[in-house]
């Protein structure tokens, strides 16, 4: 009898969980069927390969093919290297060179100086939840759907010298597309059209998500709504603000379609990624020469894409 209740004691202490190990994980795998097996494979695969088929073997070909002066003709046995002589020569001796960097400068503050704080205003306003928002979101949203291509056309009907609105509002006739002097800033304001409604909407998706309670309580402390937003809600939506920044570097460096429309990146529209094309599928067909502007604008973009990974993974971590 005395030993009982020892082994009623026994008896209530669970057992120590087991810890995972590989034979546990395996077991779990084993419990899958074939079908599943394959379909997780195919679903690992199938994307694996497509980015790097389509992605990182043309950005490995490109890097290749900036040390040689191949003009895309000639077999690829008889290609000849030339080291940096391509880097040497954009910097040099390629005229265009230095007006596309400042335009793409000036392409990036202009997004991020401008565009990019009136898609937060916006987002702002929407997200107070006023009457009509919801059409208010499509429509400002509207523009990111489309493509820069099709936004050159459009703006075309604005910017038109002969039948252009705002020429016809204002009576001038300038040549918004076509005067040196102006046509950067003309396509930049088409640009921004489309960015703006982009921006917002990441910013309204961050403000959703932020807490009602910091708001609560900067308002019981009696701080006013810009001072809220700006020492409360701003820095909470700090990965927003990473995304937004890198979204908008690529967005300066990307910028080809609408150039391409107007001019082909000519006539004071000189950008790097209007310089790769012309060189690369124009009528110059200098294969190495465009690759190592496209060497110069993948860096550039890795920098940033860098920055953004990093804060993510960091952010996943705590």
């Amino acid at each position: 009898m005395s030993d009982l209740p020892l082994i009623q004691a026994d008896r209530a202490v669970p057992p120590p969980a087991a810890t995972p190990t590989t034979g546990g994980r395996r077991r779990r795998l084993r419990l899958l069927s074939r079908t599943d097996r394959v379909v997780i494979t195919l679903m690992v695969l199938v994307p694996l390969l497509l980015v790097t088929a389509f992605v990182w073997l043309p950005a490995a070909a490109t890097v290749v093919l900036s040390s040689t002066d191949w003009d895309g003709i000639g077999p690829l046995n008889e290609i000849d290297f030339v080291g940096a002589r391509n880097y040497s020569d954009v910097v040099n001796i390629y005229p265009p060179f230095v007006p596309a960097i400042q335009n793409n400068l000036l392409w990036l503050a202009v997004l991020f100086l401008v565009a990019t704080p009136f898609g937060m205003f916006l987002a702002v306003l929407l997200d107070k939840e006023l009457r009509g928002s919801r059409f208010y979101q499509t429509a400002l949203y509207l523009p990111v759907v489309l493509s820069l291509a099709l936004i050159g056309f459009v703006w075309q009907l604005l910017y038109s010298r002969d039948q252009g609105l705002i020429n016809a509002v204002f009576g001038s006739s300038i040549d918004w597309y076509g005067d040196s002097n102006v046509n950067i800033w003309a396509v930049m304001v088409a640009s921004g059209w489309r960015h703006v409604g982009y921006i917002m909407l990441l910013y309204l998706a961050g403000l959703k998500g932020v807490d009602p309670s910091l708001r609560e309580a900067a308002a019981v402390d009696g701080a006013s709504e810009s001072r809220t937003f700006f020492r409360v809600v701003f820095p909470v939506l700090r990965p927003i603000n990473v995304i937004v920044l890198v979204v908008t570097v690529i967005e300066s460096l990307r910028a080809f379609d609408l150039v391409w429309v107007v001019n082909k990146g000519r006539n004071g529209l000189e950008l790097i990624s209007a310089l790769v094309t012309q060189n690369v599928v124009g009528e110059a067909s200098r294969i190495g020469f465009g690759s190592a502007l496209a060497t110069i604008m993948l860096v550039v973009s890795l920098v940033f894409i860098t920055i953004y990974l990093a804060t993510v993974m960091r952010e996943n971590r705590q």
